[in-house]
């Protein structure tokens, strides 16, 4: 069992594009008890990345191969293309392997129910990458929160916003269904993650859903609002085309209100080679601090440092303990739904109810 293995438990790692090679491979990497293993990508390109970069780790053409010798492994991970998440998932837990797999979990709520309900059936441990929840503003947020320093939250405003003018090539920019490409399945998964861990179950969703760039397929541009059922309302922003970005979290209170600018550190400092455990990782300079207070009196509060290491060292524990995985994949289940009713939201124009039971379908 891999609770009882011993050494470094053996990580097969599908896919190699910027979800693999950015997030997934440095991380485990970095983490104490883990060993990237194999590597699954046919692109010569990335091939030769793999080689540069994690030189010990084996490169597979076919992740079937994976599948065939289950005993070389202890866990899998999933960083390919969004319409590939399932089918991997499942080839993984068929076999007895615990998996990881990158947000969004499924392209529909139904396919990530059944997904669950697989892995549930079988025992073996799934959870789903939402690295997001380790942002040190979130931290932040959530510590704020949760010590009452808002008062009563009323409103929770928050942002992804880029300036990408053109459209690149590759799946995430497809229009086809089931390719989940598009902000509100890419930048949404992140920010309904953040709003429901906050503040809870959704009553209701109203959602604006737009292309802007000429020629594009896929949603560039895209407003969602939820209704809590405590209350408070997100009013969450995700874009391609934003020129000028607003504040990346702005929480209105009775007492106090919270807000900051810029994103976290971490994702930048992986693109350029940084990793986990380096001098300062995922701290931000004093300048960058939100602020609490009202307009008249407002102080900066240190922004906790980011902590993605702490995803695969939770799992880590958990398949060699028995210890929680990182992220509940019930979740995610539930943040498909939410987004797919964004969609539907959008279409009609209206807000839309949360059917009853959704939030515990999973």
């Amino acid at each position: 069992m891999v609770g009882t293995a011993r050494g470094a438990l053996r990580v097969g790692l599908l896919g190699y594009g910027v979800a693999g090679r950015v997030f997934h491979a440095p991380l485990i990497a970095a983490t104490p008890g883990l060993r990237l293993h194999a590597v699954v990508t046919r692109d010569p390109e990335r091939r030769l990345q793999v080689r540069r970069e994690h030189p010990d780790a084996r490169l597979v053409d076919d992740p079937d191969l994976l599948w065939r010798l289950p005993d070389a492994l202890d866990l899998v991970v999933v960083a390919t293309p969004n319409r590939n998440h399932v089918p991997a998932a499942r080839a993984a837990i068929a076999v007895g392997l615990p998996v990881v797999v990158d947000k969004p979990l499924a392209a529909t709520a139904a396919e990530g129910r059944d997904l669950v309900a697989e892995a549930a059936r079988r025992g073996v441990p799934l959870t789903v990458f939402q690295n997001r929840r380790l942002d040190g503003d979130f931290l932040t947020a959530r510590r704020l929160v949760d010590e009452g320093a808002l008062g009563t939250v009323t409103r929770f405003e928050s942002r992804f916003e880029r300036w990408r003018p053109e459209i690149k090539p590759g799946w995430r920019e497809s229009g086809t269904p089931d390719q989940a490409g598009g902000v509100l399945y890419d930048l949404g998964a992140h920010l309904i993650d953040q709003a429901v861990q906050l503040f809870g179950p959704v009553a209701s969703v109203y959602a604006e859903v737009d292309r802007r760039r000429p020629d594009a397929q896929v949603d560039d541009d895209a407003f969602v609002a939820l209704t809590h059922t405590g209350g408070v309302r997100s009013h969450l922003w995700m874009s391609a085309v934003a020129a000028q970005v607003g504040p990346r979290l702005r929480i209105l209170g009775s007492r106090a209100a919270y807000t900051s600018w810029g994103l976290d550190p971490q994702e930048a400092a992986l693109r350029d080679g940084g990793r986990p455990g380096a001098a300062g990782w995922g701290a931000v300079p004093p300048e960058r601090y939100g602020l609490l207070g009202s307009d008249d009196d407002a102080r900066p509060v240190p922004t906790e440092p980011g902590r993605y290491q702490s995803f695969y060292a939770q799992v880590a524990a958990a398949l060699r303990d028995g210890g929680p995985l990182p992220v509940d994949p019930r979740d995610a289940v539930d943040t498909v739904g939410l987004i797919e009713l964004a969609h539907r939201a959008a279409a009609e124009g209206v807000a839309l109810p949360v059917p009853p039971g959704a939030a515990d379908a999973g």
